[in-house]
């Protein structure tokens, strides 16, 4: 009974998720910087040898950026739905602490792509980082609506949309992945200018939207 009791109370602040999600995206986004090390001074005799360093970094820079805007988007999306919610419980607060445990892993999965960007299964692994995150926010969503802790005046509509912005990114996610039959690069690509569309779009006309 005092169980059953205490379950029910458990976890229904939603500004004290917010706040352990703000601060695990925070440390999260560091961390991918951390990983971008700088040329070593003892291989560097010029500028020209600078500039060579600095091209082998590309891969690094790119995985940072990629890392960064998966990060973005997917705390934005979080962010959105946090606010959607009048309140929490212990069920939903569990799903959100999951979620920010794979949100943990994007700096590790970056820095292995960015270190093999060659191979499918460095690849395979982030895009699989970056499915667990889009499938975490749909079930907290799914959950959100089921258990009413969605607010009153949501429009209906807005559950529609979170729906098909979740689907229809992992879509183009798993698009992404599946390039990689021409090579890890095609997919790299693709889902680096996906991203910047998720981020830049609601600014520029006639970009892609969802």
């Amino acid at each position: 009974m005092v169980e059953n009791v205490y379950n029910k109370f458990a976890g229904r602040s939603v500004e004290r998720l917010c706040a352990i999600s703000d601060g695990l995206f925070a440390v999260a986004m560091t961390l991918l910087l951390i990983e971008v090390h700088p040329p070593l001074k003892e291989a560097i005799h010029s500028e020209a040898d600078l500039c060579r360093a600095l091209q082998h970094m590309f891969p690094q820079l790119l995985m940072f950026l990629m890392g960064f805007l998966t990060l973005g988007i997917f705390w934005v999306g979080q962010q959105t739905q946090l606010n959607h919610f009048k309140e929490s419980d212990r069920n939903l607060t569990w799903i959100h602490l999951t979620f920010l445990a794979v949100v943990s892993a994007v700096p590790f999965s970056t820095a292995l792509l960015a270190e093999f960007p060659t191979y499918r299964t460095a690849l395979g692994f982030y895009w699989l980082n970056v499915l667990l995150l889009g499938l975490f926010l749909l079930w907290s969503w799914r959950y959100g609506v089921a258990a009413n802790l969605v607010k009153e005046d949501v429009p209906a509509d807005v559950s529609k949309a979170t729906y098909r912005r979740i689907l229809a990114a992992q879509g183009l996610y798993a698009l992404g992945a599946a390039l990689c039959v021409f090579g890890t690069w095609w997919s790299i690509g693709f889902i680096f200018l996906m991203q910047l569309n998720y981020a830049v779009a609601p600014k520029i006309r006639g970009l892609f939207r969802i």
